[in-house]
Order: C-alpha cells, then structure tokens, then sequence
C-alpha cells in the first residue's frame, strides 16, 4: 500500500512569532507523521528558484525578500491522502477567508504572510521535498 507524502513550509512569519511547536502540534495530532524537517534559512537564488512559477506576478520580489527574511521549519509529512487533507488543514491562502481552526486562521496575519505553505499536487510535494531534503534526511 501506497502512503502519500507532502511538503510544508513553516514561513518566515510562523518561525518569529514563536509558533513552531502549536503547528507542528496541530500537524501531527491531525493524523500526519513527519518524515523530514530542519530549520533552514532560504536564500535569495533558494527562493526565487522554489517560487519560479510566480516570476512574472507582481507580488514576486515581495514573496521572496518575505521568504527569505528569516528561517523556516521544511518538513515532509506522512498521510494517506496527505496533499489533500493538508491543504483542508492549512485552510485558504486569506486567512479571512480560511474556516475555523485552520493553521492560517489560527496563525497567519494576512494573505502576504500567511504561516504555512503548503504543496498543491502529488507531483509538486515531490518536486519542492526533493528541493530541501535529500534521500537520506528522509525516515
């Protein structure tokens, strides 16, 4: 049997405002067991090559000086049907707009600092998992 994986981000935002350990909590008391994680540090080229899909939207440079303001928590979480149910677990990208008890309405300020990424398909936890952390790092 098959057991999905996907990729999280705790942002620049979640990491200064001390709420590592209550979404970390949230993540794994919703079912999801953690493959892989580190605290890192993006750099400019990191981010602007992790985010390429949105280099022609104007809010480009912005996303990337807000990604690389800090350090973030990368993690690769276990679950079946992990992109999905993480995606109903962070909530809307406008944590206005996120339902209750979501990661973004608990923990994110706004749709430019929303506290968490999370992956979108299959293909694409792979691709941003395989970015952060090689075979090796993975349990």
């Amino acid at each position: 049997m098959r057991t999905d994986r996907t990729f999280t981000m705790l942002k620049p935002d979640s990491v200064e405002k001390g709420h590592i350990g209550a979404i970390l909590e949230k993540i794994t008391a919703s079912g999801f067991r953690i493959v892989a994680m580190k605290l890192t540090q993006m750099t400019t080229a990191d981010a602007q090559e992790f985010y390429a899909i949105h280099n022609e939207r104007p809010f480009f440079g912005e996303l990337v000086e807000y990604m690389t303001r800090g350090p973030i928590v990368a993690a690769i979480l276990e679950k079946n049907n992990a992109v999905e149910d993480f995606r109903t677990l962070i909530g809307a990208t406008n944590p206005a707009d996120a339902a209750e008890g979501t990661i973004r309405k608990l923990y994110a300020a706004s749709i430019g600092e929303n506290a968490v990424h999370g992956s979108d398909s299959d293909e694409n936890a792979a691709i941003e998992g395989a970015f952060h952390f090689s075979g090796r790092e993975m349990f």
